[in-house]
């Protein structure tokens, strides 16, 4: 479903695949692909769907940090999520996540300090 060239599709499949969690890990390659999509609902699944794969999505890291640089803040927020279920994992994104929890949108910046605290300190 991440292949479509539907964007429905490939939002919807993200969207799925969000919902088996670490199951999901297999598809972890082509949801860092996700994140590069032209459409909002795509990268913000692919990136709710990287969260709850959790440490298994490490692989994401560079991805996902890439992303709380994104135009749309419903995007930032859900990288920034994914990003603490990472763990300590992401302890690279954590220069990046400081930034983002100034940023001016609250969900976005209270995102950002939550997933901090998950990663823990540096």
């Amino acid at each position: 479903m991440l292949t479509s060239p539907d964007a429905n599709v490939q939002s919807q499949g993200a969207l799925g695949l969000s919902k088996l969690g670490p199951a999901a890990k297999e598809a972890v390659p082509s949801l860092i692909e996700a994140l590069k999509s032209p459409n909002v609902g795509v990268r913000q699944n692919a990136a709710l769907a990287l969260g709850s794969i959790g440490p298994d999505a490490k692989a994401a890291v560079p991805a996902l940090t890439a992303t709380l640089k994104d135009g749309e803040w419903t995007v930032r927020r859900h990288a920034a999520v994914a990003l603490g279920r990472l763990g300590g994992e992401a302890k690279t994104a954590v220069p990046d996540l400081r930034r983002l929890a100034k940023d001016k949108n609250s969900l976005v910046n209270k995102a950002a300090q939550e997933a901090l605290k998950q990663i823990g300190p540096d």
